[in-house]
């Protein structure tokens, strides 16, 4: 089962979760929990700061709990891993929130495109436009 506890506008928080859900089963993630946080520019700039000791607002940020090795060894017993939150910024996004969203998740499950030569990168665009087909279909 996978957990996600979204804390945004209703207009865009059932879209977020189901990109969530979409993308933990189209990679074989079947049980963890994620948060996802929508925010204004002020508080990403506050969480960049803090965080990352950078000034100004970005347009995602991932911060890992559990991490991507816990979930093959996790019981099955008991609550989901926590991989961990995203947090969007929408007024700073240059793509859909949903892209965003796939690829804090990304991040969250161990992928780095600073140090991965692309293949972060390139599985988010597959990603996305298999999230497009499905949706077209």
């Amino acid at each position: 089962m996978i957990e996600v506890e979204v804390d945004a506008p209703a207009d865009v928080a059932g879209p977020l979760e189901d990109v969530v859900r979409w993308v933990c089963g189209r990679l074989g993630v079947d049980r963890a929990s994620v948060g996802l946080m929508v925010v204004d520019a002020d508080r990403m700039a506050a969480i960049n700061r803090e965080h990352r000791g950078k000034d100004g607002p970005t347009d995602v940020l991932s911060f890992p709990v559990d991490g991507p090795d816990v979930l093959a060894g996790w019981p099955d017993d008991g609550p989901p891993p926590e991989l961990g939150d995203i947090v969007i910024c929408p007024s700073r996004a240059e793509e859909p929130l949903e892209t965003l969203a796939i690829h804090g998740l990304l991040h969250l499950l161990g992928y780095d495109h600073e140090t991965d030569e692309g293949e972060m990168l390139r599985l988010q665009d597959v990603l996305v436009d298999a999230r497009g087909a499905a949706e077209g279909a």
